[in-house]
């Protein structure tokens, strides 16, 4: 009989422990992740899915193979690797809608406007947090919020918890995907930054030409006008933009995880 309760106190301490380090791993989603680090989000809304994930998850992945459910300082720095690389990839989506926002605002003489942004609490450009609000309701609608909770749901069976060891190429890879922040971004941008360009330019030939015409008053209400033309004319492709991007940068960070991260 005593034998029998010391056995269920270890798998009690492992599971609570399996728990714990489960925790540790999906806190980097709600830092960082879009959708669930929202400030719209309630903290103890968090607080819950975060148990109620963690009380389901525990069982399963303290059973899988070469699985250490054991708290200590390497199982605790491995696991909040893992969840910071997803959760930090993952932002580079919101930092990709925010660099093309403050782009196309200066194109729209919007470069003073700010608002305080719901997600971060900082001060933003207004387009790119209009950009930023659009990119959250595409992912919520596709059910792109629930890929990334899989995603990371699958990274227990490539690193089983306990057995993490970060390597240093994992950051390098981490700042060679930030490098494609700049390039997505002008992809978004360039439609309109080649119209108002080319208005810009029509405008300064019109001066050279009639120099008693007014530019200075004329080229900011035409680039206004044909910018925001452009920008609705291709909102039709946004969802297509941020889907791709998204799974790109996805399947980036599990790749990074899966050859980046030892056991």
């Amino acid at each position: 009989m005593p034998s029998a309760q010391l056995t269920g106190n270890l798998d009690w301490s492992r599971f609570l422990s399996a728990m714990m380090l489960v925790i540790i791993r999906l806190s980097g989603l709600m830092v960082f992740a879009p959708v669930f680090s929202s400030e719209a989000i309630p903290a103890r809304v968090k607080i819950l899915f975060v148990l109620a994930t963690a009380l389901l998850l525990a069982p399963a992945v303290s059973a899988l193979p070469l699985a250490h459910a054991a708290l200590g300082i390497v199982p605790i720095a491995g696991e909040l690797s893992v969840g910071l690389i997803f959760g930090i990839g993952l932002s580079m989506l919101n930092e990709i809608l925010l660099f093309a926002g403050q782009v196309l605002g200066f194109q729209f003489s919007f470069s003073l406007v700010n608002l305080l942004d719901p997600n971060s609490s900082v001060q933003t450009p207004l387009m790119g947090q209009l950009f930023t609000l659009v990119a959250t309701l595409v992912l919520v609608a596709a059910g792109l919020h629930r890929t990334i909770l899989l995603a990371l749901i699958r990274s227990f069976i490539d690193l089983p918890i306990g057995s993490v060891l970060v390597d240093g190429s994992s950051s390098q890879l981490l700042v060679k995907l930030m490098g494609g922040v700049f390039f997505a971004a002008l992809q978004l941008a360039s439609p309109v930054l080649a119209v108002t360009l080319l208005a810009e330019v029509a405008v300064a030939l019109l001066g050279k030409v009639s120099p008693q015409l007014p530019v200075m008053i004329i080229s900011v209400p035409v680039k206004t006008l044909l910018g925001y033309t452009v920008l609705i004319g291709t909102l039709a492709l946004w969802p297509h933009f941020i889907e791709g991007h998204f799974l790109s940068i996805l399947d980036s960070i599990e790749k990074l995880v899966r050859h980046g991260v030892m056991r």
